[in-house]
């Protein structure tokens, strides 16, 4: 019985686990952030420009958040000082797992 039951919990594991390895970053990133930040990361669309969206391909942008803060920002989404919402929160509609890669596809954007 404890047999079974171990490989119950490997085999929920492994489930669990190939979610993972199908997430697919760049699709929730155009699904999620390219409104904004647009497909490339440069931020030049109309909703990017009104809300001054900062270029995710700028590597002096990119040093400014680290992935922690990044991971908050898309898990609790962002305010302005004002109070008005600037970018909507993915908890919920993203797991942790698909934040995170989420997290580091925005760091791919980066410029060399």
């Amino acid at each position: 019985m404890k047999k079974l039951i171990n490989r119950l919990v490997l085999a929920s594991v492994m489930c669990g686990l190939t979610g993972v390895a199908f997430a697919d970053p760049p699709k929730s990133y155009t699904k999620k952030c390219a409104t904004c930040h647009g497909k490339d990361g440069k931020a030049q669309t109309k909703m990017g420009k009104k809300l001054s969206v900062r270029d995710l391909t700028d590597p002096k942008v990119q040093e400014t958040f680290s992935d922690d803060q990044a991971f908050k920002h898309l898990s609790d989404g962002m305010k302005a000082k004002d109070g008005t919402d600037l970018m909507d929160p993915f908890k919920g509609e993203l797991s942790p797992e698909e934040i995170k890669a989420l997290v580091d596809f925005v760091r791919t954007l980066k410029a060399s």
